[in-house]
């Protein structure tokens, strides 16, 4: 720009990249470690009022997955979870019931993060509940059978 411009004009473009480029500083939340996040979390959850089990529950399934997916946060993909949720139920042999319930964990925090505008969008949207069968117990069942004269 020397060419264009003169030695005051020069001097003005020089402290306005100064001033805008230090004002572009990275921002605290990527430079979060997962266990910062999920601190933050957990403290938001028991100030909302959930149970000391409920938090020990969110703590238990969120970390395991941190843990195994082993990406920071905020770039963790559908197609990750999808994954963990899959091997999950595979090495614990579990069934839909709790992998559906580890699922809502995982999407009860992304949610959280994006409504926190750490994420732009959670991941676990398009991770859709699990299918399980609905027993019925029928001694809480009332059937009515009878007819009502007046």
């Amino acid at each position: 720009m020397a060419e264009v411009l003169n030695a005051s004009q020069m001097q003005k473009l020089q402290e306005v990249l100064v001033n805008r480029l230090s004002e572009n500083r990275v921002p605290d939340y990527l430079q979060t470690r997962n266990e910062e996040f999920l601190d933050i979390f957990l403290t938001a959850k028991h100030l909302e009022g959930c149970s000391d089990k409920t938090i020990c529950y969110y703590r238990c399934n969120i970390q395991r997955m941190l843990e195994t997916v082993d990406v920071p946060v905020i770039k963790i993909s559908t197609e990750m979870l999808r994954k963990y949720l899959l091997e999950y139920q595979s090495i614990n042999n579990c069934g839909k019931v709790t992998i559906d319930n580890v699922r809502r964990s995982l999407s009860t925090f992304f949610s959280w993060l994006e409504e926190e505008d750490y994420i732009i969008k959670s991941p676990m949207k398009r991770i859709h509940k699990v299918k399980t069968a609905v027993v019925v117990n029928q001694n809480n069942v009332k059937l009515s059978h009878r007819k009502y004269i007046s």
